[in-house]
């Protein structure tokens, strides 16, 4: 099977592509990352690698603002997310100068789909190892969206990627309901209590909010730390009760 990874373009025996699931595999040992939309908000929580002392934090950014009304946050590798943010930063631009009014989320996610999908049908690439989480504001109301190696994207209510993925998505499928997602708060507890399954004690947690009309903000650590004490005395309340 291994002289099937050799080309991007060669599938093996049983029609795979080697190089995708390479690229699924980087975006797996990244940071774990999980989006919620809500009823008013866009909740994205992403997990922070420990910065070095000496290193300025501002570049290690996992949640980036694509437009005014939409946000992406990533999990893979950060070199081929930069090349992705950069050029959805300037279709967005580019939409709104030539159509006069601003893009859809789901229009983004399927050009970062379709970028992707390109490197994964032509010799001399090879396919971006990365998975994007894409959330925004459109005329209808909140979208959120995940784009994968392979070019294909899904639309969610609540989704999560990178590092144990198929524990956080566990942990959503189990929690998420409609009426707990009415609320900013609500959203919020569910997308830090999904992140705690598999991120010890909460540390180096991010959480950004992005709401119609309203600059996106991202929380402070001492906010996110009252929300990790929240979700973990809620936990210790439903042990006791057992």
């Amino acid at each position: 099977m291994s002289r099937y990874d050799r080309a991007i373009t060669v599938f093996s025996p049983d029609g795979q592509l080697l190089q995708v699931h390479y690229a699924q595999e980087a975006v797996r040992r990244g940071s774990a990352v999980v989006g919620i939309r809500g009823s008013n908000a866009i909740v994205l929580a992403v997990e922070k690698r420990v910065v070095p002392e000496l290193q300025s934090d501002r570049t290690e950014k996992k949640i980036v603002l694509l437009d005014d009304h939409i946000v992406l946050a990533f999990a893979g590798v950060r070199a081929d997310a930069r090349v992705l943010i950069s050029r959805a930063q300037i279709e967005c631009q580019s939409y709104r100068l030539s159509v006069e009014d601003p893009v859809t989320t789901e229009y983004v996610a399927r050009y970062l789909a379709g970028i992707m999908q390109q490197y994964t049908q032509s010799n001399g690439r090879r396919p971006f190892g990365v998975s994007c989480l894409i959330g925004g504001f459109d005329a209808d109301g909140p979208h959120l969206f995940q784009t994968e190696p392979s070019g294909t994207y899904y639309e969610w209510m609540a989704c999560s990627t990178g590092r144990c993925e198929k524990t956080t998505r566990d942990y959503l499928e189990k929690n998420f309901k409609p009426q707990l997602v009415t609320s900013e708060h609500g959203a919020i507890l569910l997308a830090v209590a999904s992140l705690l399954e598999v991120q010890y004690g909460g540390r180096g947690l991010e959480v950004a909010i992005l709401k119609r009309s309203s600059p996106i903000t991202k929380l402070s650590p001492e906010a996110i730390q009252s929300y990790i004490t929240e979700v973990q005395k809620e936990k210790e309340d439903r042990e006791k009760k057992t």
